[in-house]
């Protein structure tokens, strides 16, 4: 039994799709950002960087997105969520793993909080450099979806996590101008349709409120407890 310390529609959403893919016996825990929970004690003894998600596994608690994603697909090898180590694909799903870490999502978190990162006078100029920058993630990742469709097209680490990067842009920041249009990338767009048809996808709407197309037509999220922001 793992224990998800989540808060909706964060990332450790894509936690949840691929442990509901997977099939994982898993007790969902609320962070509740309402109250700054994150910054309690009890959750930095968890995790001493205070962000979301932390998996609680019985080798103790685990943070950092890829980082648990990895440590699923390896302990659990007969659910087919990544490429084991020593077969053929198992170069480019790490390559991938860590392009949607290290550079897309941290991209996209500076879009989301430019105020953590450059000061009010820079941050048009910080916005534009950086939509422009996911953009092009968006389109190499595209381009990977087309060369390697077993990577992306099954539901797995990969795709879960991109469907799931795909998906804040057109929703966040709320009072920005929407600059991603999920018909330019259509791979993608193929990917995350399928997604929506998936159990896990469903069980994660129901629990998070994230509305009936969460990657290909997403709605704010009305969960049933906590709050996104």
């Amino acid at each position: 039994m793992y224990d998800l310390h989540y808060a909706p529609d964060n990332a450790s959403l894509i936690l949840r799709l691929v442990m509901e893919e997977a099939g994982l016996p898993y007790r969902a825990v609320l962070v509740d950002r309402r109250i700054r929970q994150q910054d309690s004690a009890a959750y930095r003894a968890l995790n001493p960087s205070g962000l979301i998600p932390t998996l609680v596994t019985p080798d103790g608690p685990i943070s950092e997105t890829a980082a648990c994603l990895l440590w699923l697909a390896e302990a659990h090898p007969e659910a087919g969520l990544a490429p084991a180590p020593g077969h053929a694909l198992r170069q480019p799903f790490l390559k991938w793993l860590f392009f949607l870490s290290n550079t897309a999502h941290a991209d996209l978190r500076q879009l989301f909080y430019p105020d953590q990162y450059v000061p009010a006078e820079a941050t048009p100029g910080h916005t534009a450099l950086l939509t422009a920058r996911m953009m092009r993630h968006f389109g190499l990742l595209n381009q990977a979806a087309s060369d390697h469709p077993t990577l992306f097209a099954a539901p797995c680490v990969l795709s879960y996590y991109t469907a799931t990067l795909m998906r804040w842009p057109m929703l966040y920041p709320k009072a920005a101008a929407r600059w991603f249009n999920l018909h330019h990338y259509p791979a993608l767009q193929a990917m995350a349709e399928a997604l929506e048809q998936r159990p896990a996808t469903r069980a994660a709407i129901t629990a998070e409120g994230l509305g009936p197309a969460p990657f290909t037509a997403p709605q704010y999220p009305c969960p049933p407890e906590g709050s996104a922001l």
